[in-house]
């Protein structure tokens, strides 16, 4: 009896071991690139919204709403020579439309960055392995504004529109507040999924009022679903 108790414990005590060092050895489990997924496959379903302020215009408040796909494609030479992934965006108004594709953009892993190269600008979305110590400039290598981004959230359980993952992160990329100007914009990534959320505010506005707002533009995705086409 205590001779198969003891084979017992042996090889689960083996088997732990062997799982904790392949997770070890792996660096998907090291660094936390799934949470940029990157499998051939892999598509993310969003309610978009966007809205168009400009004051001067014969629309002031233009808002548009509509669902977007995003799906993992096979591989690809970026333009700096690596190997990426084609990123797929389809667009439609309604369910009862078909996909149709918008842009084909590229996504990436490397040197410890996760990039998304929308028409041939290079974006940091994340930097590997995450903490709360992480800043790095989202636009270091295109020719827009720089944009700091840090970690918050970081490995938590989160629920969005229903869905529930246990374990997401969220990326600060702006909050600034002044009597003529309100920045907010921040993305959450769940693990072994992709982005579930964006929010994204870049307004002016009068009189530290919010709502007041006379020009830019305002964003957001809610996660509808996710699988494998």
């Amino acid at each position: 009896m205590f001779r198969s108790k003891y084979k017992l414990f042996l090889s689960a005590f083996l088997m732990f071991m062997l799982v904790y060092s392949c997770k070890k050895d792996n660096p998907t489990f090291q660094f936390h690139y799934d949470y940029f997924d990157l499998t051939e496959g892999r598509y993310i379903d969003y309610q978009v919204q966007e809205i168009h302020h400009d004051a001067g215009a014969s629309v002031q408040h233009d808002t548009l709403n509509y669902l977007l796909r995003t799906v993992i494609g096979d591989t690809i030479i970026d333009n700096e020579g690596r190997t990426a992934r084609k990123f797929y965006r389809y667009k439609r108004n309604n369910t009862s439309e078909n996909w149709v594709l918008s842009d084909l953009w590229m996504a990436i892993i490397a040197d410890n960055r996760a990039e998304l190269i929308e028409e041939n600008q290079r974006i940091i979305k994340l930097v590997f392995k995450p903490s709360i110590t992480k800043e790095w400039n989202a636009n270091a290598f295109n020719t827009y504004s720089e944009l700091n981004c840090y970690y918050e959230d970081l490995h938590l359980e989160g629920t969005f529109n229903g869905f529930s993952f246990d374990s997401t992160l969220r990326v600060e990329q702006d909050d600034f507040f002044s009597l003529v100007d309100y920045r907010r914009k921040h993305e959450t990534y769940a693990k072994g999924v992709g982005l579930v959320s964006k929010f994204y505010k870049d307004l002016t506005i009068q009189n530290f009022d919010t709502l007041n707002v006379t020009n830019g533009d305002e964003l957001f995705y809610t996660l509808i679903g996710y699988g494998f086409e």
